[in-house]
């Protein structure tokens, strides 16, 4: 039986680049090359394609063929230069592994639609709905899911603090977590953290600082069938959890740790989990996700973000999440793969 040629593309020009790397190599490892044929294209932070063995420390340096992929849906796959003359290999379903800005904000997803390629994860509407917490929470909210207190601020716009209830938390509205959030306790000090937003995204979010623990849950899927894994708490020693900001992150951070399954009630480890599938199925999301929530004293669960291409990596919560469930990560990405093809339920 012919293996299913994949495209596996990595990279990107986002900040979050590093991450798509790492995450890239995690699934290389895992991927069983007896029922799938890998084709790795990263993409440089430049923004230029290449067709490598995969995701090794050289990739970017090697003499690699560029590839793009087709738009024209006759070809379904890529075009790779080599000695002035393209070459097309036509390809079965494509694994977007890209974070962030241009890989979960319905860029890449929109390519793929014109190409005509199955692909794994969210299509181009829940990618972008997603990627704009603002927009997300006006969905969590018409499906009864609460959010945070928040204000919008685009670019230009002016700043009134006398609105505001102070602490806040200020962050870019379409970026990836953690990265230009800065945590505000103090009207001086709102204009520098608006700028600090301002330099990943010209839209700003300014939100009410929840009290509770941070809470994560994987879910795998499309609308009909969703699976999800153990749910987990993060545990923080000081500060507020900045995923992906440390400098050596495999060994772990220097003021959190991802407990899972988590150690809170089964009562609310069931009211996080079907808060979650409830969100995935508001904001149109198929394939996979992670929802980030807040566990409250009182028991009632806050939104925080929605990943829809979450991080693979060795150290990654979300198939940490799927293990902790039983579903190693070989699993997930069969799972994953199968639910792109076309046939399966939406």
């Amino acid at each position: 039986m012919a293996r299913l040629k994949v495209g596996i593309i990595f990279g990107g020009c986002s900040e979050e680049h590093p991450v798509s790397v790492k995450s890239a190599r995690e699934v290389a490892q895992n991927l069983d090359v007896e029922k799938y044929e890998p084709f790795f294209v990263g993409i440089t932070k430049g923004g230029d394609w290449r067709l490598c063995n995969g995701p090794d420390t050289d990739w970017e340096r090697g003499d690699h063929r560029p590839a793009v992929l087709s738009p024209d849906r006759g070809d379904r796959g890529l075009l790779v230069l080599d000695q002035g003359r393209y070459e097309t290999i036509t390809l079965d379903v494509v694994l977007p592994v890209l974070h962030g800005k241009l890989g979960e904000d319905g860029a890449i997803q929109g390519l793929l639609e014109l190409s005509g390629i199955p692909y794994v994860g969210c299509d181009i509407q829940s990618s972008a709905l997603c990627m704009d917490k603002s927009l997300a929470y006006l969905v969590a909210s018409s499906a009864g899911i609460r959010t945070p207190s928040h204000w919008t601020v685009t670019a230009g716009e002016h700043i009134d603090p006398d609105r505001i209830s102070w602490p806040v938390f200020v962050k870019p509205a379409r970026s990836g977590p953690s990265f230009g959030v800065t945590k505000v306790s103090r009207r001086e000090e709102l204009l520098s953290a608006v700028e600090t937003a301002r330099q990943y995204d010209s839209k700003v979010l300014i939100e009410e600082v929840v009290v509770g623990s941070e809470i994560g849950c994987a879910v795998l899927g499309n609308e009909k069938g969703l699976i999800t894994g153990q749910v987990d708490h993060i545990a923080l020693s000081h500060g507020f959890f900045r995923i992906h900001q440390e400098d050596q992150p495999e060994t772990g951070s220097d003021n959190s740790v991802a407990i899972v399954p988590a150690d809170i009630p089964e009562e609310s480890r069931s009211l996080v989990t079907e808060q979650a599938k409830a969100l995935y199925r508001a904001l149109g999301c198929r394939g996979l996700a992670r929802v980030d929530m807040f566990l409250r004293e009182d028991g009632e669960v806050v939104l925080n973000e929605v990943n829809t291409f979450p991080g693979m990596t060795s150290y990654s919560r979300y198939p940490r999440m799927m293990a902790a469930a039983d579903l190693p990560l070989t699993e997930v990405i069969d799972r994953l793969v199968s639910l792109a093809l076309p046939g399966e339920p939406r």
